[in-house]
């Protein structure tokens, strides 16, 4: 989890949109795709290693996973969502 300040100063390195914690449907929905190997971050490469918690972008579309209690906030890194919405 991250502090409330620290939430409130990040933003998409994209688009500059607000940022929210992603909530535990989204990320069971996710580790279930990651798990039957259909997930790929935005950078082409398959994403193998559940994810614990990440942040998600304010159209939903994108999370940015939190490793080690750190937000990775790099776009090759992140995760479309509309891989396990569609």
């Amino acid at each position: 989890m991250i502090e409330k300040k620290l939430l409130d100063m990040l933003v998409c390195p994209e688009d500059r949109s607000p940022l929210s914690e992603a909530d535990e449907g989204t990320l069971k929905r996710l580790n279930e795709a990651i798990a039957a190997g259909q997930v790929e971050n935005r950078g082409g490469q398959p994403v193998e290693e559940a994810v614990v918690a990440g942040l998600v972008r304010e159209d939903g579309t994108v999370l940015y996973p939190i490793i080690d209690g750190i937000p990775v906030l790099l776009a090759d890194e992140s995760i479309s969502l509309e891989q396990i919405d569609g």
